[in-house]
């Protein structure tokens, strides 16, 4: 069975290394774990791996946040990829900092990647690896905060989370969501 996981982002040096970018951080934490590298395809950067024996398309899509439905449906569509061997790696202010919970469907909860990709696959039934940005932000300082920068010290909780989320993403792909959500979810 073929997998595709997908971390989102933005692209570009302004929002490198910002909480809204966790995703991309993710996945090129699994990739380098893979020893493999990204490659630019047809709207994402891509990269090809196995995990016992089963192929995974890892993609950062390259058209920004409110656009990623469109790379994650291309490259469902493009590689054959059923519903539920996908999974997204997503940010969440409603997590708290470097929280992980695993969801194999729900609602966007207002992020503007998930809508993209709900809109796209016209379903909500994918799975999900959030992980907690917190919410430590003034009033109407939403954007500021997910678009703002790592401080020193949540970077080597991240750096320590990294190895999880990998885990986590072997797991989905050797024992499915179910599994995956009761080992992770509340570690």
């Amino acid at each position: 069975m073929k997998y595709l996981v997908v971390g989102l982002g933005n692209i570009g040096e302004e929002y490198k290394n910002t909480r809204h970018n966790i995703g991309f951080k993710i996945i090129d934490a699994f990739a380098k774990a893979s020893q493999t590298e990204f490659v630019s395809g047809r709207y994402a950067d891509i990269a090809e791996t196995k995990f016992r024996g089963n192929p995974i398309f890892l993609i950062k899509p390259t058209t920004y946040m409110n656009l990623s439905g469109k790379a994650v449906a291309y490259w469902q569509k493009q590689e054959k990829i059923e519903l539920e061997n996908i999974l997204i790696l997503v940010d969440d202010i409603a997590l708290p900092f470097a929280a992980i919970r695993l969801r194999a469907n729900g609602s966007e909860a207002g992020h503007n990647g998930l809508k993209s990709i709900t809109e796209c696959l016209q379903t909500q039934n994918y799975s999900r690896l959030r992980f907690g940005l917190g919410n430590d932000y003034p009033k109407g300082g939403q954007v500021d905060f997910v678009l703002g920068k790592w401080t020193d010290e949540q970077e080597k909780v991240i750096a320590e989370k990294l190895e999880t989320t990998t885990n986590a993403i072997q797991s989905f792909v050797q024992n499915g969501i179910q599994r995956t959500m009761n080992f992770f979810n509340g570690k």
